[in-house]
């Protein structure tokens, strides 16, 4: 539709409802006709619905808009095929806006009315369509739906293209946490954003996080497609201090020392690298492979790097364990030990390596506890800390919310 077209229908829209008022005012007369000044009245109300009848190639962003002139709006209703529409009144009742993005390749049609002079109701109507974009992209998330995690898990989304509209994006992600919590979105490159709480969630908190990505521009003309929800849920507390220079693993469960455990960690040149890092997987056994060995079956093996590094039963160092690091940088514990480890551990319990010569590795991992807290909130497109509760998520300003407090002898705090 040219511009011609689309002021002409803006008109005879427009028209429609002016005379619809005239007509309802002069009904309602009392004494007859109407004054001149109820005549003047009625001429000014009006509906203005944005986009207009018959509009096309509508961005998505731009929503949908109703204006009243001279009344107040009593409703609107926004069909589709498409994702339902929501919006909020304002200005007193005299506007509405939709609140989210529109899908793209929608044919949308909005009934709006409102009550003028008199009492009587104004109706208008448009019908329009959004663009159908030539790139879209998607997204995936690292939980899986009703599963239990660590206190420690990151949300991580990982997108199908780059993210150059980072902060429109970030605007789309919502959580819910049923015990209330402080955290920040991470931008990890052009792909991946994670969320993470700046202390570690309570457990038994029962989370939900919904990526309203639809219609969300994502990229200059890329635009998302589907929108993601996923519900987990947070079990008890799991949390390793590996010590490389002592020798021995405190093992804190449910907030008490659980165990002070005999370990080998790397040896020189193999040093198990410090970090705070998560866990990630575990099989019983897994095929690992190294100098002088392939594929030899290990025990009760818990993951925290990609790298290889795990937590696992190493029945042929116990002598070693406690005394000296003899892996090649894998934590080797006892055969009972790695036992009960393995089968208290979910996926995101803390393993939090200290007292190595070497420095852990970025993404060797989910290493999103190397940040700071302060590092934390400059990763956020938003500059921006995010408050969930069981109503939902809100940003707030990252200037206004005090930093953690140290980590205390349980590991349930962290550094700042």
């Amino acid at each position: 539709m040219d511009r011609r077209e689309l002021r002409s229908a803006y008109t005879i829209g427009s028209a429609a409802v002016i005379v619809g008022a005239l007509a309802l005012a002069a009904g309602c007369s009392g004494t007859g006709a109407p004054t001149t000044a109820e005549r003047a009245k009625a001429a000014q109300t009006s509906l203005t619905i944005t986009p207009s009848n018959g509009a096309r190639q509508v961005r998505p962003g731009a929503g949908v808009a109703v204006a009243a002139r001279g009344a107040h709006l009593r409703g609107v209703e926004v069909s589709t095929s498409g994702h339902p529409v929501a919006g909020q009144l304002a200005d007193g009742g005299t506007t509405w806006h939709s609140s989210g993005t529109l899908a793209p390749s929608q044919t949308y049609t909005v009934v709006a009315t409102a009550v003028g002079v008199g009492g009587k109701k104004v109706t208008a109507t448009s019908s329009f369509r959004t663009l159908t974009p030539r790139k879209t992209f998607r997204a995936t998330v690292l939980e899986a739906d009703h599963q239990k995690y660590g206190v420690g898990m990151p949300i991580v989304l990982t997108f199908s293209r780059p993210i150059t509209h980072r902060a429109a994006v970030e605007r789309a992600l919502s959580l819910t946490s049923s015990k209330s919590i402080m955290g920040a979105w991470y931008w990890d490159g052009n792909k991946t954003v994670a969320f993470r709480p700046r202390n570690y969630w309570s457990p038994g908190t029962h989370v939900s996080m919904t990526a309203a990505l639809t219609g969300v521009e994502g990229a200059k003309g890329v635009y998302g497609t589907r929108d993601i929800h996923v519900a987990f849920s947070i079990g008890p507390s799991l949390i390793a201090r590996v010590s490389t220079s002592t020798h021995y693993m405190r093992v804190y469960y449910k907030g008490r020392l659980y165990g002070r455990w005999p370990i080998s960690t790397g040896a020189p040149g193999d040093d198990t690298a410090n970090g705070h890092y998560l866990t990630i997987e575990k099989a019983n056994p897994v095929l690992m492979s190294g100098p002088g060995y392939h594929d030899f079956p290990v025990p009760w093996s818990v993951r925290f790097t990609w790298s290889g590094n795990y937590i696992h039963d190493a029945y042929w160092s116990v002598g070693e364990q406690g005394v000296v690091n003899v892996s090649h940088g894998c934590v080797n514990v006892s055969p009972a030990h790695a036992e009960r480890y393995y089968k208290l551990e979910l996926p995101g319990d803390p393993v939090i390596v200290t007292g190595s010569p070497r420095p852990g590795t970025w993404d060797d991992g989910w290493t999103q506890w190397f940040l700071s807290w302060n590092q934390l909130l400059g990763g956020s497109a938003l500059h921006a800390a995010v408050f969930a509760g069981p109503d939902g998520s809100s940003f707030v300003d990252a200037s206004t919310v005090q930093a953690p407090p140290k980590a205390g002898t349980n590991g349930h705090a962290l550094v700042s």
